[in-house]
């Protein structure tokens, strides 16, 4: 993108002033490098999500943003349903309260390093992964229904986990609100036997260590140390979220005219907050985020159970759990005063400020964990939201390296088993159903996340506490 079209505010700070349907400012955090690499559609997206009714403050694009659909990935946006504020399927996303939860093993890296070859096989054998995966849990309607009202808790409750996991999790595990009867058969047919898999793309299962500390102080308290070993688990909602975004997305292009909303693209598709198909896209929305919430945490069951396999006496305790496609209800100040918004991520992870009544009590005196994954092969970050954000960006933070080329070019100038190899000589243990897939998920095929995250740092979107290296990961 060319900087001439923007305002700069700050260092980090592009602005698009208010021009012809715009109803607020678009704001792009990026240095000029970041910028100057965006596609011209992330302009394009940005602006058009500033059009919508009821937003309020700024639509905002985060430093990883890149073309998506409807909303640029990387997208932020907050509605004020007293101003007919809308939800969009396409400003959450087709997969659903994708995110990332990150595990203390209370291991060394000297612990592992003789065994990373048997722990990759264990774990790639041990979570399911690839396209179309499935695994041994097979949900009848009873219990489909019993998960998309209680994520996590739910899957605690079956012996998936420990309650102790539940604190630690964003909602505790259980978003509020979540109506089953809102999703369709098919969503629910496509996830019943889903549960518990990694899925494809860019979703993973990473052991890492923890290779440098920025703020020992928040490090200490979310107990992070240098060399530790880590896990990090990165996937979503499965199938189920897929299909609630393909169905939700058409219905909504088609009301449209109904709610009197002019679109600028088809694909920004939404429904009034108040309106009967608005309310029944959040309650089947919220059933999409137990649904991944769940997941991950069978995910981190039987992450327990190939470690246990391996090293008996570790005991692998969550230190968050953080979704990064979504639509919240917040209260956020707007000119000072506090309002019940609906703030949409998509691929932005909330970032809470030290003190949030939301935030385990272990956590609020430094803020939310945020957990920054990066590419295949890279590096990743955990972080911690600051008051800075709650101004900034009503919370929200990057939520990876975001792509730089598409799938399809990827495949053009990688070969997987050569990534393989490259990786593997580098120290890096990479499992994968598909050489494909590895081609597609190519480490240069993404942004440098070490130059995302430190955007992020430096406009107080969030700040770093450690930096974290790949060791084994099983990829779809």
């Amino acid at each position: 993108m060319d900087p001439r079209q923007f305002i700069q505010r700050d260092e980090t700070t592009w602005e698009i002033p208010v021009t012809g349907p715009m109803r607020v400012p678009a704001i792009i955090y990026a240095d000029e490098a970041l910028l100057l690499a965006m596609d011209q559609k992330v302009y394009q997206q940005i602006t058009n999500v500033a059009t919508l009714p009821g937003i309020v403050e700024a639509a905002y694009a985060m430093p990883d943003a890149h073309w998506g659909y409807g909303f640029p990935i990387g997208g932020v946006a907050a509605f004020d349903p007293d101003l007919g504020g809308v939800v969009s399927a396409g400003g959450v996303g087709f997969d659903i309260s994708c995110g990332v939860r990150t595990l203390h093993t209370g291991l060394h890296i000297s612990d592992i390093e003789r065994h990373k070859h048997w722990l990759a096989d264990e774990l790639f054998k041990t979570v399911p992964a690839g396209v179309g995966s499935t695994g041994r849990i097979r949900l009848q309607n009873k219990e489909m229904l019993a998960m998309l009202k209680g994520g996590a808790k739910w899957a605690v409750e079956k012996g998936f986990g420990e309650y102790r996991d539940l604190q630690y999790t964003e909602e505790g595990g259980c978003m509020a609100g979540a109506d089953p009867a809102c999703v369709s058969d098919r969503a629910k047919k496509r996830q019943r036997e889903e549960m518990g898999t990694l899925g494809s793309g860019n979703h993973y299962l990473e052991v890492q260590r923890v290779a440098e500390i920025y703020d020992q102080n928040t490090a200490a308290v979310f107990g992070l140390q240098k060399d530790a070993v880590v896990v990090s688990i990165h996937c979503g909602s499965r199938g189920l979220g897929h299909q609630i975004g393909t169905e939700f997305l058409k219905q909504m292009a088609l009301s449209a005219s109904r709610h009197a909303i002019t679109l600028p693209d088809r694909e920004l598709a939404c429904a009034p907050l108040h309106s009967s198909l608005g309310k029944t896209y959040l309650g089947a929305m919220r059933a999409g985020i137990n649904c991944a919430l769940a997941n991950r945490q069978i995910i981190t069951h039987l992450t327990r159970q190939a470690f246990s396999r391996i090293f008996p006496g570790a005991r692998l305790t969550l230190l968050y759990d953080v979704s990064h496609n979504t639509c919240k209800q917040e209260r956020h100040s707007i000119d000072g005063v506090k309002k019940s918004l609906f703030v949409h991520r998509k691929g932005a992870t909330r970032a809470f400020a030290p003190g949030h009544p939301e935030l385990p009590e272990a956590y609020r005196s430094v803020g939310q964990p945020v957990l920054i994954g990066g590419s295949m092969g890279t590096c990743s970050y955990v972080l911690c939201g600051t008051e800075v954000s709650e101004q900034r960006a009503f919370s929200s933070a990057c939520h990876g390296a975001g792509r730089a080329i598409s799938r399809r070019k990827a495949l053009k100038q990688w070969r997987g088993r050569e990534l393989l190899d490259d990786l593997a000589a580098r120290g890096i243990i990479i499992r994968s159903p598909s050489l494909r897939g590895v081609a597609e998920e190519a480490p240069l095929a993404y942004k440098d996340v070490s130059t995302v995250v430190d955007v992020a740092d430096k406009a107080g979107l969030a700040r770093k506490v450690a930096r974290l290296e790949p060791v084994v990961c099983i990829k779809g």
